[in-house]
């Protein structure tokens, strides 16, 4: 297989078409999987990109190949194929590049039940299998998998609705921005009998992506939505990514909500009805997340980036929920997979039972920090440029100040009264920094003294 090892990624395959993902790729990496799951079966879905018909066809034919038998789903988006993947009790391989733009695609996988393939759980032997032999066939006297086509898009609305009292919903005005992505296939599926009206922008599948990027994190992509809300009164809106895993909310006002903050939002309802339960957040979440766990009963731990881990460590503790300040929340219930529609669920009921605005029920939480949000920088070799800030984090760089440093996932520099974390992406060429502050003024400050050390560091494109 002449495949870009580059494609490999922490806890998914992405890449290029047809630069570094094409048939033959695919082919081999649908063989290999078959392999490694060792499943009589394996569930296989795509989401609206154009390259996802071809690619996923390879991949499926190069399980077939092997003997495993596979269960379509055609088009859907990733919470779906993990919830497939649970319900069916089979691997799974999802065909996504998520938020990334039209030329790329990639393959999320997963075991039976969901659980998780990454780096340390199996990606690193599937590209070794891929890499070691043409995909098998039938010439060789091995018989060939069958193919299915099911629709579970109807059970998967079904099951985000169980996460909800659907009699005490009140009539809510929702809107929905699906960013020509997979939201606009399951999004109505699961609003379909709910009392809430919903108002669907870019809903039309469509992987060239022609009215905005399906990058909600990033603020430019939810003007649209802002301006909807706004316009129509309507009383909450949901920017999805491209394979709606994810979700950001919008409230009333117009303002985002960040994942932190909806993380602490959902937690503080789980924890109502889980009284002790464990709860994860990642480390680059808003203080207010921990606070909050521990203010509703809960117990708090912290987590790397990636849902492959987040996964294993709900597993290990037994965690009743996780959230990523990315947008994706994690639930113990459904399969310990992330869904960003389940998540939305969430809210919509803490809304209509506390009767308020959803700014009124975050506007405490707002208040307690100022975050920077993501701040991303082309580098050349993020690794030189995190141990270039650590130095300086370490030596009082930071007006004068020594930080506490851990290397959890990346490099976070705790300073009491304000904190950053600097990573680099595991999708993307790019090291992404996250601040947060007691008050704007000074995030906006520290925001200035890092990023002028990120640029001062080698290694940065347009730096020295």
């Amino acid at each position: 297989m002449a495949a870009d090892p580059s494609i490999f990624k922490a806890y998914d395959v992405r890449g290029t078409v047809p630069e570094q993902l094409n048939a033959d790729v695919c082919r081999a990496i649908g063989a290999a999987f078959a392999r490694f799951s060792a499943a009589p079966r394996i569930v296989v879905a795509r989401d609206m990109r154009a390259s996802g018909v071809e690619l996923s066809g390879a991949f499926i034919e190069g399980a077939l190949a092997e003997g495993t038998s596979v269960i379509d789903l055609g088009l859907a988006s990733t919470d779906l194929l993990y919830f497939a993947s649970g319900r069916l009790d089979a691997p799974g391989a999802m065909f996504t590049a998520s938020h990334n733009p039209a030329r790329y695609n990639g393959i999320k996988m997963c075991l039976s039940g969901a659980s998780p393939v990454g780096s340390d759980t199996g990606l690193g032997e599937i590209a070794r299998l891929a890499a070691s032999e043409p995909a098998p066939g039938p010439v060789r006297g091995r018989p060939t998998g069958t193919l299915e086509h099911r629709d579970m898009l109807g059970e998967f609305a079904a099951h985000v609705r169980s996460f909800v009292d659907v009699g005490a919903m009140a009539p809510l005005r929702v809107v929905g921005d699906a960013a020509n992505g997979m939201g606009g296939l399951v999004a109505p599926a699961v609003f379909d009998g709910l009392p809430v009206s919903l108002d669907l922008l870019y809903g039309e599948p469509d992987g060239s992506f022609p009215n905005h990027p399906a990058d909600p994190i990033q603020p430019a992509n939810l003007v649209d939505l802002q301006a909807r809300v706004l316009a129509t009164g309507a009383d909450v809106g949901l920017a999805f990514d491209g394979d709606a895993d994810r979700v950001f909310l919008v409230d009333e006002r117009g303002a985002t909500v960040s994942g932190s903050l909806t993380t602490a939002l959902v937690a503080r309802a789980i924890l109502a009805r889980n009284p002790g339960a464990t709860v994860l957040y990642n480390l680059i979440c808003s203080h207010v997340v921990p606070e909050v766990i521990a203010e509703a009963g809960g117990t708090a731990v912290r987590t790397r980036v990636g849902h492959s881990y987040i996964k294993a460590i709900m597993a290990q503790t037994g965690a009743v929920f996780g959230g990523e300040h990315s947008g994706h929340y994690y639930f113990r219930d459904n399969y310990r997979a992330d869904s960003g529609l389940i998540a939305a669920m969430v809210v919509l009921e803490l809304m209509s039972g506390a009767a308020v605005p959803l700014s009124e029920l975050v506007g405490p939480l707002r208040a307690r920090y100022a975050d920077s949000g993501e701040i991303n920088t082309q580098v050349g070799d993020p690794e030189a440029v995190i141990e270039e800030v650590a130095k300086g984090a370490a030596g009082g760089a930071f007006g004068g100040r020594r930080a506490e440093l851990d290397r959890l996932d990346g490099l976070t520099a705790d300073f009491g009264d304000w904190w950053f974390n600097l990573r680099p992406s595991n999708t993307e060429p790019l090291l992404r920094l996250n601040l947060e502050a007691a008050d704007p003024s000074s995030c906006a400050e520290h925001v200035a003294e890092v990023t002028e050390a990120i640029l001062a560091a080698p290694s940065v494109e347009g730096g020295r």
